[in-house]
């Protein structure tokens, strides 16, 4: 297999990250080549700046980790998130609308964000461990239809994140019309892998140096770039 780095989120969203993390997790994924950066909305401009000329995205969230705020709420974070240099918006769906079964809420939180959203890619976080199958195959059909490029399997905040068989559930449900970020839980190369095998086009992680470690090591690559 191909580096897996094009296809690491490489992510940091404690509530206790500093400055100088958001630093040494830019730096690491200058070094590795990953696809993006995910952090918190306050280290947005910092992240853009460092990552400026580099052809790491800067990813971050709204609505996180519970997806209960205001619709107006996530419209606004998301706006000032672009305004900030994101490149990328994760966002978490009403997950108490999804459980209720208001899927037109559900619907309507999420193209609000993608009309304020311009170029930014949207991917959008369905918590899958809360819900079955069939609301989360309801779930992703919404995601589908409503513009967004992702559907998201977790936060890494709730019970548990993704497993394969969610991976494989969104993806074949997704049909195409939408990717799949898999995340939470995912701290090593094999887990990556069997992530990527079940169809996820992104992983989200902060083990991202570590998968690479691993993934070299197996394929006895050269180091990181």
């Amino acid at each position: 297999m191909n580096s897996p780095a094009k296809f690491i989120d490489h992510t940091l969203l404690r509530a206790d990250a500093t400055g100088e993390d958001i630093a040494r997790l830019c730096e690491e994924a200058v070094e590795c080549g990953f696809a993006s950066v995910c952090i918190p909305p306050c280290f947005v401009a910092q992240a853009n700046r460092l990552l400026y000329g580099s052809e790491i995205a800067v990813g971050s969230v709204i609505g996180f980790p519970f997806g209960y705020q205001t619709t107006a709420t996530k419209v606004f974070e998301a706006h000032q998130a672009i305004e900030l240099g994101a490149d990328e918006i994760d966002m978490v769906i009403n997950l108490g609308a999804a459980r209720a079964a208001d899927y037109e809420y559900v619907m309507e939180d999420i193209r609000r964000v993608i009309a304020v959203a311009e170029t930014a890619l949207i991917k959008v976080i369905i918590e899958c461990c809360l819900f079955g199958d069939e609301a989360n195959r309801r779930l992703t059909e919404i995601v589908a239809l409503s513009g967004a490029g992702y559907v998201k399997t977790s936060t890494g905040f709730a019970a548990s994140g993704a497993t394969v068989e969610d991976v494989s559930l969104l993806y074949q449900t997704a049909s195409a019309r939408v990717k799949v970020k898999a995340a939470g839980g995912i701290r090593d190369w094999p887990t990556c892998k069997a992530m990527l095998t079940a169809g996820a086009s992104r992983i989200g992680t902060s083990a991202g140096v570590i998968i690479m470690q691993q993934w070299q090591n197996e394929n006895a690559e050269l180091p990181c770039r």
